[in-house]
């Protein structure tokens, strides 16, 4: 046999041992089922193909107000907890609710946040929503204390309000409008005022702002660093976003010197914490622009999409806001007034139920973990499912249907309705998204009727976008 002959036989004999390699490598778990234990057993499932297993399935677009067939035919076939491999890992999906605070609960004492490499590399490694132990814990500290700090300002609810009104006037001429679009660039305006101090004319806004789109989009793309690539393309959009904010904070602390007054937001709180590097300085800012721009907006599409189809619910939004401003002439909103938004409340919650911004969140097991007749082996991913629960006839009747009168008793409300997360890494800012939602509701339903353009459907990615952008029609009240 020739040289030739000799090197395709080695060519063929590699290729084969690395086919029968990662074969074994992806289904050798499946061989110790019993786990040591006839008490506990590694909940039902199948793995799927060698090394991508069944993440193209569960990945499947669907409408976010439904489960999506994957989850419908592994629950009907195996129950709510089931194993599978995902995300190039063996896996067990929780769509079960005691299951899911459970692991919530015991966040770096069973369980740890355990994202994909490469959300890593878009987010950085001090990110707040991949860091742990330690490290997370003093971030959180943080931002709960900045959070504090803002939502006590005036100046924060002044602005949103202000910010809220301005969106509303360029409305003025129109009959239609893409809602999500205007949604995200309230948001924005918001989340760049309260954070760097940016109003929504300032030229380092609209440049954060492009970076920012960049960001998102490899965010959510497929994780292949080659140039041109959306993932590429959001590596280096978060460099440059980074570079800008460095730069802001150098000419923030170079105005200190000058002896120029400060301002009050976001930076100017964070620039006096001694307990954080300047990386983690740049990396909280841009968790809080993510934080702050995707999810409120989502929010607020999410409330005008389900509002827009439930009259009754229309009519009693604006009664209820409609009362709030009888007692106040042209004055800004206030803390109490926000207060008094108690249907406002049922209806945001209603729809982060129904609509489920965040659909499941990444953890690994520390140790092995039984939980009832299950054991969750050490190192296997763990997905909780939220949508899965909030989508459950039997925690939510009539479970999918837009009914913002469930909300009517807070019972049990932090297992049924887990939106923003739970435990230690619940999102520390949700009260800040729900404020800007309230706010914005306030004036949009004393201003206005709307109809949502036909067809238009929330779809989970698993992230959520809404197909058309949320066309809506405008009709202007009477009154």
């Amino acid at each position: 046999m020739g040289e030739e002959g000799s090197l395709l036989i080695i060519i063929i004999t590699l290729v084969i041992s690395f086919v029968i390699g990662i074969t074994l490598n992806h289904f050798w778990p499946l061989f110790f089922n019993n786990y040591g234990t006839t008490l506990h057993v590694i909940p039902k499932g199948t793995f799927g193909w060698p090394l991508l297993g069944e993440t193209l399935s569960f990945l499947k677009p669907h409408p976010s107000n439904s489960i999506g067939t994957f989850l419908q035919q592994h629950c009907s076939r195996y129950g709510k907890v089931f194993k599978s491999h995902l995300f190039f890992s063996p896996t067990v999906v929780s769509c079960d609710q005691d299951l899911n605070y459970f692991i919530l609960q015991n966040e770096d004492k069973l369980f740890q946040c355990s994202y994909p490499k490469p959300i890593h590399g878009i987010l950085g490694k001090v990110s707040l929503l991949v860091a742990v132990g330690d490290t997370h814990k003093r971030l959180r500290n943080v931002s709960l204390s900045l959070i504090s700090t803002i939502k006590s300002k005036p100046e924060f609810i002044n602005d949103v309000e202000t910010l809220a009104l301005q969106i509303l006037q360029s409305w003025k001429d129109k009959d239609q409008v893409r809602y999500w679009e205007e949604a995200r660039k309230f948001s924005f305006n918001v989340i760049v005022k309260q954070v760097l101090g940016l109003t929504p004319d300032n030229p380092q806004s609209a440049l954060i702002l492009q970076d920012f789109l960049a960001f998102m989009r490899g965010l959510i793309s497929l994780p292949l660093y080659i140039p041109g690539t959306p993932y590429a393309r959001a590596v280096q959009a978060r460099s440059r976003i980074s570079s800008t904010i460095k730069a802001i904070i150098e000419e923030r602390r170079r105005k200190h010197v000058d002896g120029d007054s400060k301002k009050n937001d976001f930076l100017e709180i964070l620039l006096c914490v001694d307990t954080l590097s300047e990386e983690e300085k740049v990396s909280f800012v841009l968790d809080s622009l993510l934080g702050g721009y995707e999810t409120t907006s989502l929010l607020m599409a999410m409330v005008v999409f389900f509002i827009g189809q439930s009259q009754t619910a229309l009519d009693q939004l604006k009664e209820e806001h409609d009362n709030i401003r009888s007692t106040k002439e042209k004055e800004l909103l206030n803390w109490e007034d926000y207060q008094k938004m108690d249907f406002t409340q049922k209806v945001i919650n209603e729809a982060l139920r129904y609509g489920n911004v965040v659909k499941f969140v990444h953890r690994k097991a520390l140790k092995d973990v039984k939980f009832k007749d299950y054991v969750i082996p050490a190192g296997w991913k763990v997905l909780p499912v939220f949508s899965a629960v909030h989508l459950d006839p039997s925690v939510h009747p009539n479970a999918l249907h837009f009914n913002p009168w469930r909300w009517e008793s807070d019972e049990q409300i932090s297992k049924k309705l887990t939106p923003f997360g739970g435990g230690s890494r619940c999102c520390p800012g949700f009260e800040l998204a729900k404020v800007e939602v309230a706010f914005f509701l306030h004036h949009l339903v004393q201003k206005y009727r709307w109809e949502v353009e036909e067809g238009e459907q929330p779809i989970a990615y698993p992230y959520v976008e809404f197909k058309n952008g949320l066309t809506i029609r405008l009709h202007q009240n009477s009154t």
